[in-house]
C-alpha cells in the first residue's frame, strides 16, 4: 500500500484547504500552500498550516480545494504542473461527475482520484479552519475507472491522515448521494429560512431550537451553493421533484384536515430521521431527550456537564436554546432511552430543574 510521506500542496487556502493542511500538519505532513488570495495564504500560513509554495516544491499529492466553477480547470492544471514527477491530484469538490468530465481527456489523469470530505460549517475563510475538522467524519473517495489503484491508496492514507474515514464511491453514486443527504436539503432549508425574512417581530421572538435546528445550513454562503447545486442539477432535479410530489400531498391533507393522511406524511418523516445512521456508523439506537433549565452565568454549563459525567450517563448530542433577552436558557441533552430516567434523578438530586 502506497503511504503518505509528504510534501503535500493544498491549492485553496479557504476554510476547507487551511482545516486539510492543519490536519496534515498535526499529523506530522509537511504542507505548502497556494491561493489568489494574498491574505488567504498570509493567514492560513500564520496559523500554521504550512509556508507559501514555491516553484521548486515537488509535492507527492495536491489537494485542490477551490470553489466548483474552476475545479476542473485547476484539477487540470495541478496535472500538467507536476507531470515531471507524478503526483497525486485530489480534490474535496461537492460534485465529482462534473469535475471528472472536464479532466478525463487530461494526460496524467489515472493520477486523479477524486474526494469530498462530508464536514464543513456555514463560516468559511482560513479563520474558521480548524485540524479537527474532519476527526471521525466519512470522507468520500471517488476513483474513476481510470485511476491507478496506488493514487487510490495514497488518497484513502491522506483521508486517515486527517481525521477522517474514507469511504469510497463511484462518482456517480457520491453525486447521488449528496444530493439527497445535503443538497436538497440544503434548498429546503433556505426556503423555511426564506419565510422567517421580514416578519413581524412580534412573530420571531417565538423562535425556538426548532426553527434554528432546521434553519442552521440556510445562513452559508449563496454564491457557494449555487455553484455546488447547479453543478449536480440533473441529481437534485430529481428529488426535487420527488418533494414537489409530497408537498401537493401535503397541501391537500392540510387543506382537506385529513388527519390520517397527514399522519402518514408525518410517519415518513420519522422513518427518515431513524435511517440516519447512528453511533460510529452503526444503528441508530432508541434515545430521549432531557431538559435542563441553565442560568445565563459564567461556569453554569461546565458546572452541569460535570454533573452529567457523574452521572455516569453518555450524552450523545445537545442543544442549547437560549434568546439573549432571557436570564435562562433550556439546554436538550440526548441520552440512551435506557439511562434518561437515572440522568434526570441524578441531576434533580444536585438542584437542576429538568423535564423530558
Amino acid at each position: 500500500m502506497t503511504e503518505l510521506t509528504g510534501p503535500v500542496q493544498v491549492i485553496g487556502a479557504g476554510l476547507v484547504g487551511t482545516s486539510i493542511a492543519l490536519a496534515l500538519s498535526r499529523s506530522g505532513v509537511k504542507c505548502v500552500l497556494t491561493d489568489d488570495n494574498p491574505d488567504n495564504l498570509r493567514t492560513a500560513a500564520g496559523l500554521g498550516a504550512g509556508r507559501p509554495a514555491t516553484a521548486d516544491d515537488r509535492p507527492q499529492v495536491v489537494v485542490v480545494a477551490v470553489p466548483p466553477d474552476h475545479l476542473g480547470a485547476v484539477i487540470r492544471g495541478a496535472l500538467e504542473a507536476t507531470a515531471a514527477y507524478g503526483a497525486v491530484v485530489t480534490d474535496v469538490g461537492s460534485v465529482k461527475t462534473g469535475p471528472l468530465a472536464e479532466v478525463s481527456d487530461a494526460p496524467g489523469v489515472e493520477r486523479y482520484v477524486g474526494g469530498h470530505p462530508m464536514a464543513g460549517s456555514e463560516r468559511s475563510g482560513p479563520l474558521a479552519a480548524s485540524a479537527a475538522l474532519f476527526d471521525g467524519r466519512p470522507w468520500a473517495v471517488t476513483p474513476h475507472e481510470a485511476a491507478g489503484p496506488a493514487a487510490v491508496d495514497l488518497v484513502e492514507d491522506l483521508v486517515r491522515r486527517c481525521g477522517a474515514v474514507p469511504v469510497r464511491l463511484s462518482p456517480v453514486e457520491h453525486d447521488a448521494a449528496v444530493a439527497r443527504t445535503s443538497h436538497v436539503p440544503h434548498l429546503l432549508a433556505s426556503l423555511a429560512a426564506g419565510r422567517l425574512a421580514g416578519a413581524p417581530g412580534a412573530h420571531l421572538t417565538l423562535s425556538g431550537q426548532g426553527v434554528r435546528d432546521v434553519t442552521r445550513v440556510a445562513a452559508g454562503d449563496p454564491v457557494l451553493y449555487g455553484q455546488i447545486v447547479s453543478a449536480n442539477a440533473d441529481q437534485v432535479l430529481a428529488l426535487l421533484t420527488e418533494v414537489r410530489d409530497r408537498l401537493d400531498d401535503v397541501i391537500a391533507a392540510v387543506g382537506d384536515r385529513d388527519r390520517p393522511a397527514l399522519e402518514a406524511l408525518l410517519a415518513e418523516g420519522v422513518a427518515g430521521t431513524r435511517a440516519i445512521p447512528g453511533k460510529h456508523g452503526g444503528p441508530a439506537r432508541p434515545t430521549t431527550s432531557i431538559f435542563v433549565s441553565i442560568p445565563d452565568s459564567p461556569g453554569a454549563l461546565a458546572r452541569l456537564f460535570a454533573d452529567a459525567e457523574a452521572s455516569g450517563v453518555n450524552i450523545e448530542d445537545l442543544r442549547i436554546d437560549h434568546d439573549p433577552g432571557r436570564a435562562t436558557g433550556l439546554l436538550e441533552l440526548l441520552v440512551d432511552e435506557e439511562r434518561a430516567e437515572h440522568l434526570l434523578t441524578s441531576l434533580e438530586a444536585k438542584e437542576w430543574v429538568t423535564h423530558r
